[in-house]
């Protein structure tokens, strides 16, 4: 039987059984049933009314910080060969790449257009922000709603190799294999939506708003250059790309800049040059840059919040039965939830696993996932970007999206026996080859930075190390001891709304007694008037 981390057994708590009820009253560890008995003078109240010592709540908050600290550092060793991994082959990919082709690309809405959106996406960064805005780029060069803010958004933060890797390591290839079955389930309703349900229209108005809020100018000379106008000239760069108002602005400016890749040097060329590296090394660096704040959050929620949320609460939250409404509630439930994290797609797996293991259904796990692209931020972004009009249907399409393929995947997969036992998560690797991968990948991250921002400040980094790891540790016991506080005047709290609740109680019986004395007082006084009248009728007759 497993208790939830606020349990009284977790607490260290044993149980005594009263010999006169028969009933099971819990008692500190350690204490025989002489000490036990001896009178109430000898024993201290907790603030919360249990007969144990504040020193032993006290020990009890401080087990349980342990306990969030140790899931903490758990995934984050767990997940770190798999990060390192996967943003390094999102940072590879985004160099040699050409953002110009792949607009060119996806300027239709048909099958192969949607295909190619949903490879690219899959292929770019994981950072819901930055997928985002490379959608937006892509949409207001030329490519299709469909193509570009349906399926190449989607896939580049829910089928990005990164996400497949976490999930894995945390959650087990079950739910690699539904993410991404869930991910073409769920771009399949975008498209749908968007070819069939939204006009053409609207995108048209959502491009034109665009262009409005983001005036494209020409790089050289600085007068307007719209990537729609046929005369605009485009040049790929380091920097991304790059508008022109004529062919002799880009001249002038190739004659006056190096940083010059994309089309005019093809992929299999930048692989051979260090320039390219070096450039997929920055990239990478910046992948880390944007997303490491949404990643420790989500390492740092998921470990707080599966030590000291009891199972008994998520229970009740989630239900104990799976059939189809509940699954649709449960999965309604996940994508709210998943609204209100404010997290990225990766950073969203450590919470995912917490509310795997404490109740929630396969498919509504996977939801949780996919509702990482309608966070508030991100509906502010869609409103500023195309209207809100636009911004409307783009958070209703992607919430019903997540919601569709999230019941969808989960009566799939639990059709297909596929499912897996909630008790059992993380993936097949053992902690041998975990550490193994870790020593493998370290060097390569730090070859990274340091590829990326040059021996002096990486030297300065490291010899700001032991100041950081002192203030972290120094942070990390005031956040201790604010908890013990916080327990304890909780507790405290709660002991006297228990007393003033009993009181009014107590209150509130006494005045409904009254009450009833006094109706039953003016039955009589009624009672007793009727009978008179009736009396004196008799008499009149």
């Amino acid at each position: 039987m497993t208790h939830g981390p606020l349990s009284s057994d977790f607490c260290g708590l044993g149980s005594l059984e009263s010999p006169s009820t028969g009933t099971t009253r819990r008692e500190p560890m350690g204490v025989d049933r002489e000490t036990a008995a001896e009178p109430s003078r000898n024993r201290r109240l907790a603030p919360n009314g249990s007969t144990h010592s504040p020193s032993a709540t006290s020990m009890s908050v401080t087990a349980t910080v342990v306990d969030a600290l140790s899931r903490i550092a758990g995934m984050t060793w767990e997940t770190w060969w798999a990060l390192v991994l996967g943003f390094t082959i999102s940072g590879v990919v985004e160099v040699f790449v050409s953002q110009q082709r792949m607009t060119e690309l996806l300027g239709g809405d048909g099958r192969r257009e949607v295909a190619l959106g949903s490879l690219f996406g899959a292929a770019s960064s994981s950072c819901s922000y930055s997928a985002v805005g490379t959608a937006k780029s892509l949409f207001k060069k030329g490519a299709s709603g469909t193509a570009s803010l349906g399926a190449f958004m989607f896939a580049s933060t829910d089928l990005v190799i990164e996400l497949g890797l976490v999930l894995w390591v945390l959650l087990g290839w079950q739910f690699v294999v539904g993410e991404y079955l869930g991910g073409i389930i769920a771009i399949a309703v975008l498209v749908t939506l968007f070819r069939h349900v939204v006009p053409a229209s609207w995108f048209e108005a959502a491009r034109e708003h665009l262009h409005e809020v983001e005036e494209t100018t020409c790089a050289a000379c600085g007068m307007e250059a719209a990537p729609t106008d046929d005369d605009t000239v485009t040049l790929e760069t380091t920097g991304g790309t790059k508008y022109f108002c004529c062919g002799g602005c880009r001249r002038a400016y190739e004659s006056q800049h190096d940083d010059v890749d994309g089309d005019d040097v093809p992929w299999s060329r930048k692989l051979l040059t260090i320039e390219g590296w070096d450039a997929a090394c920055a990239k990478t660096v910046k992948e880390w840059e944007m997303l490491w704040t949404d990643i420790a959050l989500g390492f740092v929620l998921a470990g707080v919040v599966g030590a000291f949320v009891p199972s008994a609460w998520w229970g009740a939250l989630f239900g104990a039965e799976h059939g189809f409404v509940s699954v649709v509630v449960a999965t309604l439930l996940a994508v709210a939830i998943g609204v209100v994290t404010f997290m990225c797609s990766v950073g969203n797996v450590p919470f995912a696993l917490v509310l795997w293991t404490n109740g929630l259904p396969f498919g509504s796990v996977l939801s949780f996932v996919y509702a990482d692209l309608i966070i508030p931020p991100l509906a502010r972004t869609y409103r500023r970007y195309y209207g809100t009009r636009m911004a409307a249907m783009l958070f209703g399409s992607l919430a019903l999206a997540a919601v569709v393929a999230g019941v969808a995947v989960h009566y799939l997969m639990g059709g297909l026996g596929l499912i897996p036992a909630q008790s059992a998560v993380g993936g097949t690797l053992s902690g041998e080859y975990t550490t193994i991968l870790n020593l493998v990948f370290t060097p390569v991250f730090v070859w990274q930075l340091y590829m990326t921002y040059g021996p002096e400040r990486l030297e300065t980094a490291v010899r700001s190390l032991p100041f950081a790891a002192w203030r972290v540790g120094e942070t990390a016991l005031d956040a201790g001891g604010l908890l013990v506080r916080i327990g304890r005047a909780f507790g405290a709290d709660l002991a006297t709304a228990g007393r003033t609740f009993g009181a009014g109680a107590r209150s509130v019986g006494g005045g409904v007694a009254t009450i009833a004395d006094a109706v039953r007082l003016a039955l009589v006084a009624v009672y007793d008037a009727c009978a008179a009248l009736y009396a004196a009728g008799r008499q009149l007759r």
